[in-house]
């Protein structure tokens, strides 16, 4: 069965692998078990059935998603059809392209060195390191 009917229900961590967010469904549950999804704000079970309408947040990485249930799925399929599954929030989508620039920034304005430190900058920075 695809896409589960108006009345049937879904299991959470089968909908988030149909949806494409994890690739196994053994992943996805240990990230539910875990804390990195919240269904409708709180921390939930795996076999959670999901409703439409429902908000999931998940943790992947440095990113976290909201995103809404539009349609339910038990069976994976292709991209495309993952992605008619949920839809993401626009506040969700401006927040991660925040952090993502953050992040970017962040690694340009403290490149890494083409060298390792000499002798003299590695006490340096053992003293640094020492003295806090």
């Amino acid at each position: 069965m695809a896409i589960a009917n108006e009345n049937s229900s879904t299991r959470l961590d089968k909908w988030l692998w149909a949806a494409r967010f994890f690739k196994t469904r053994a992943i996805a549950k240990q990230m539910i078990d875990g804390g990195k999804v919240f269904y409708n704000g709180q921390r939930t079970k795996s076999g959670k059935s999901v409703v439409i309408g429902d908000s999931i947040r998940i943790r992947q990485g440095f990113d976290e998603k909201e995103v809404e249930v539009i349609a339910l799925a038990d069976q994976r399929r292709d991209a495309t059809f993952a992605q008619s599954l949920y839809e993401e929030t626009s506040q969700s989508i401006e927040t991660r392209e925040k952090n993502s620039l953050a992040r970017k920034q962040g690694i340009l304005l403290s490149p890494a060195s083409d060298t390792k430190p000499d002798k003299k900058q590695r006490r340096k920075l053992r003293e640094f390191k020492e003295r806090i």
